[in-house]
């Protein structure tokens, strides 16, 4: 004979997000773009932002990569709440300003497991898959053809 168990008590009890830190109290995660892939490492401070051992104004020199980097912060009232320390390699500034981004919002989720539903809504701890597309064999380029000529 069956028992009938109760679904519904099964389906709506989730395991509490967990708080996931280091021996030194900071928390990690890993984001990536295009080509780039950013190790961010963040902790309670002041609002430091070291990118490569080098200050965030200094290695991203457009206002709009700076801006980029600080949306995860901003998206959840945390401005200047967390230094972040973080080595990027791989790509160009926008590719790598978008991995530090990622990395940022995994890493804040894992300090803040509250935040995760914000940050999930908003779309940054979703990894952007766009790459780019690889020349073909007859191309220019990855799809610009050469110029025909009939003669």
């Amino acid at each position: 004979m069956i028992e009938n168990v109760n679904a519904s008590s099964t389906v709506d009890e989730v395991p509490p997000r967990e708080q996931r830190l280091d021996a030194y109290g900071r928390s990690y995660a890993t984001g990536k773009r295009k080509n780039s892939i950013a190790r961010v490492w963040i902790k309670p401070g002041a609002g430091r932002v070291l990118v490569n051992d080098t200050p965030q104004e200094d290695y991203f020199k457009r206002a709009v990569l700076s801006m980029v980097i600080q949306q995860p912060f901003t998206a959840t009232s945390r401005d200047g709440q967390y230094d972040v320390y973080c080595t990027v390699s791989g790509g160009g500034l926008s590719g790598q300003a978008g991995a530090v981004r990622h990395g940022i919002s995994k890493a804040l989720d894992a300090f803040e497991p509250d935040l995760h539903k914000l940050l999930k809504q908003v779309g940054f701890l979703t990894r952007d898959s766009r790459i780019v597309e690889r020349k073909k064999y007859g191309h220019r380029k990855a799809r610009r053809r050469f110029q025909f000529s009939k003669r």
